[in-house]
């Protein structure tokens, strides 16, 4: 064990040291952070939607009083829908913007608002309608649609296609919610680090210090922007002239989903928990060093399933990121909160006893830095087993259950610090079986964690109660 940990401190906390603090890596990962205002205003209307509308409707009928005497709330929550979640890729856009700016220690503002245009600049701004019609147009009607910029082609069974098409056209639910979110990001990344690395050379308009800061500002950002928003701008018209497609069709099609899925896999969730608890077992924040995986993959799935459910139709991903804090590690990383039930339980030794009634509190919240440091789990080999283990298999049984069905995928972003079991209810908006889930994976971490509970105690039985 001590030469495992030797060599996990030699070779794999120095790698894992850089990439927490890697400002790319820093900047995204606030980036995500940044959005939860909308994103949790978003989710709580959804939420609230989900109780007012879903549940009366499938379990009253159509048209029951319940629905009806909320309905003004409703329309509320489906606005905040629309200006929070439906359009959390422009949001996103803002945040990595600014947030990319501050780690390259130039102006926040003008960063988002370059990362947001330079999002902007690769939508599709056309769609084509087209109707199908049983019979043939008369004559005069096919002149009158042609001259409007309409085609018309014959059809089966004698009838006639009409295809018009309309400029100026976003479509929000296609590129706007968590399906451009990949897209943000990418251009976000190329748009703000050319236009930061333009401000640090000093490829600017100078104005002269009688002018007030904030005029200097935006004068000093014109020539960076725009050159970034150009180089933006060129790629993208130079890929739809020889691909035939928009760039974000294609990044969604050839990168986003391929990713996607591979994050459904097993394999992919098991790896995550691993890490996050290998990083946190040597006292870094397993959680914050990951989230830029976490995020831009099962964070983007966590928007794309609420967006989805609000909307009535089926959830496409089994397993996202609030899977993770419903039921793989409830009360925090390593399922501690069970670790403390157990020490209260079970353990005979004063630290843990001391620990653990003062860690009890914050563990209902999710909140367990007091028993990570304080007991210490980190670097403790007696507990490395458990922490790493415990949620490994808590995640197994969360994984299986939710993709044969026994419960049902998250769909909404429940805040972090909500207590165990009521997070995984509000999170599968009201299933009940994501109670039981909850309840089986907290006896389940129970058993993993006694026995060495017990053994600490064999480990140190001149540590007894204080006395009073």
């Amino acid at each position: 064990m001590n030469k495992l940990m030797e060599w996990m401190e030699r070779y794999i906390l120095p790698v894992a040291t850089k990439i927490g603090s890697e400002k790319h890596l820093v900047a995204l990962r606030d980036a995500f952070i940044g959005t939860m205002p909308a994103t949790m205003a978003g989710a709580i209307a959804v939420l609230l939607n989900a109780f007012m509308r879903d549940f009366p409707n499938t379990y009253l009928g159509e048209g029951n009083a319940i629905t009806t005497f909320f309905t003004p709330v409703i329309g509320v929550n489906g606005l905040i829908w629309n200006g929070t979640l439906a359009i959390m890729a422009v949001v996103f856009a803002l945040s990595l913007g600014a947030n990319l700016a501050k780690a390259y220690e130039v102006d926040p503002v003008s960063g988002s608002i370059v990362s947001l245009v330079a999002f902007i600049i690769g939508l599709p701004d056309a769609a084509t309608a087209v109707l199908t019609l049983p019979e043939k147009l008369s004559q005069d009607a096919m002149d009158m649609i042609t001259t409007a910029g309409g085609v018309i082609a014959d059809g089966t069974d004698g009838g006639q296609t009409l295809s018009m098409g309309a400029w100026g056209y976003f479509n929000f639910g296609k590129y706007m919610g968590g399906s451009g979110l990949f897209t943000a990001m990418i251009f976000g990344f190329i748009s703000v680090i050319i236009f930061a690395l333009l401000m640090r050379k000093k490829i600017i308009i100078r104005m002269p210090e009688s002018v007030p800061p904030a005029v200097a500002r935006a004068f000093a950002a014109i020539i960076p922007a725009v050159v970034s928003l150009y180089v933006v701008g060129t790629i993208n018209y130079i890929f739809q002239q020889t691909a035939g497609v928009p760039l974000i069709d294609w990044i969604s099609e050839a990168i986003q989903k391929p990713l996607m899925n591979l994050s459904q896999g097993y394999g992919a969730v098991f790896i995550i928990v691993l890490l996050v608890h290998v990083l946190w077992f040597f006292g870094l924040h397993g959680t914050n060093i990951m989230s830029p995986v976490l995020q831009t993959l099962y964070g983007t799935a966590m928007v794309e399933n609420t967006n989805a459910f609000q909307n009535n139709e089926p959830i496409p991903f089994k397993w996202v990121a609030g899977s993770f804090e419903a039921f793989v590690w409830p009360g925090g990383a390593g399922v501690t909160l069970v670790l403390i039930v157990m020490i209260l339980f079970l353990s005979k030794r004063a630290d843990y006893k001391t620990v653990g009634k003062l860690g009890i509190a914050p563990g209902l919240f999710n909140i367990n830095e007091p028993v990570m440091f304080g007991l210490p789990v980190v670097l403790n080999p007696l507990l490395m087993i458990p922490f790493i283990v415990a949620p490994l298999v808590t995640a197994t049984i969360a994984y299986f259950a939710t993709m044969a069905g026994l419960v049902r995928p998250v769909v909404v972003n429940v805040i972090w610090v909500m207590p165990t079991i009521i997070s995984g209810f509000l999170a599968t908006a009201g299933d009940w079986r994501a109670i039981v889930l909850t309840i089986v994976n907290l006896l389940v971490a129970a058993l993993i964690w006694a026995p060495f509970i017990l053994a600490a105690n064999r480990l140190d039985p001149n540590l007894g109660e204080p006395e009073e």
